[in-house]
């Protein structure tokens, strides 16, 4: 399909005279980013350790049992069951199934004999989570390690693009500018918008992501997606806004977007969802604005075969009150 049948002509906060055009994407024609800005940083541990001793090797740094713990194979941190060959070289249960019941170390047959000295040693251990380096402060028991880092607000976030599988995955200031200069997304500052998104033959595009659009408002950003796909048996077209933080932060705003003409109109108002939910998981539970194409090019006009549709906007804050007593909601529009 050719990219250039299928525009987006945009306006934010004042800037309807000068629309500006941009690309769709399909899944058929998708460039692929790999970037990658920050990796897992072995965890350090002070204080006093006082473990027991495995074969003939005392265990008193922190660091050395912790590269103990280490799966020499995938480099991962091992947790029970940790598998043991009859030299007492170890690795982790994932692995034991790719190498084929044989020691990656000494090639010997590995059998299913448990290292429960190491798994011992594990339970004594504490550890700090490793995005330490990116402000976690909490200190975990091996075994609790792991659940936490799945969810810690510190781990960085995955690219909100949805025209690719990228795999960029960094702090919000680092995929604000990834977005902008490698995949040259809009950007736009207000807490206001007017997009119109414009294809010449609707009817033969069935799955498309058109341009994703960063707004800047309140200090933070907002990715508003807008997308055709299958709904069941019904075409449909999908709105919605992503915020560029976690799910806690995303509650303290509100956004509506809104499609009219012809004297009707539909209204969608909730929660931006955080980018920690992927792209699909959002549009798959329908949450935000959804038009079937019919109403759609009704808003469109004309002789309803070609899409010309217009979709307003803003984003305000929800705060509390100084009083305490409920709150109140701050909306901002730039001039």
């Amino acid at each position: 399909m050719d990219l250039d049948s299928i525009e987006c002509v945009s306006s934010s906060d004042g800037m309807d005279e000068d629309e500006i055009q941009h690309r769709i994407l399909h899944p058929h024609h998708q460039q692929h980013h790999h970037h990658s800005e920050f990796s897992s940083l072995k965890p350090r541990s002070g204080g006093n350790n006082n473990h027991g001793v495995i074969g003939s090797t005392a265990i008193a740094p922190a660091t050395s049992v912790h590269e103990l713990l280490e799966c020499p194979v995938c480099t991962n941190s091992m947790y029970p069951p940790i598998h043991q060959c009859h030299n007492g070289h170890t690795l982790c249960s994932t692995c034991k199934t790719r190498v084929h019941n044989r020691c990656p170390t000494c090639r010997q047959e590995l059998g299913d004999i448990r290292c429960l000295a190491l798994e011992k040693v594990a339970e004594s251990l504490e550890l700090p989570c490793k995005y330490y380096s990116l402000g976690c402060p909490e200190i975990f028991p091996y075994y609790s390690k792991l659940k936490h880092e799945t969810i810690c607000n510190f781990r960085p976030y995955t690219c909100p693009y949805a025209g690719s599988e990228c795999s960029a995955v960094g702090d919000i200031n680092f995929l604000v500018a990834h977005l902008r200069d490698d995949h040259k997304v809009d950007m736009h500052t207000g807490c206001t918008f007017n997009h119109r998104y414009v294809k010449s033959n609707p009817r033969e595009v069935e799955n498309a992501t058109w341009m994703l659009t960063v707004f800047h408002c309140f200090g933070q950003y907002f990715c508003l997606h807008f997308e055709a796909f299958q709904l069941g048996m019904a075409p449909v077209y999908m709105a919605f806004h992503r915020f560029m933080g976690d799910e806690n932060e995303a509650r303290n705003y509100t956004y509506s977007l809104e499609v009219g003409a012809n004297g009707r109109k539909l209204i969608w108002e909730g929660t931006p969802r955080s980018i920690r939910d992927s792209h699909r998981k959002v549009r798959d539970s329908h949450d935000g604005l959804i038009i079937q194409r019919n109403m759609a090019l009704f808003f469109s006009g004309g002789d309803r075969k070609e899409l010309k549709l217009r979709v307003t906007g803003r984003i305000w804050k929800e705060q509390q009150n100084p009083d305490g007593w409920g709150v109140y909601t701050k909306s901002l529009q730039l001039m």
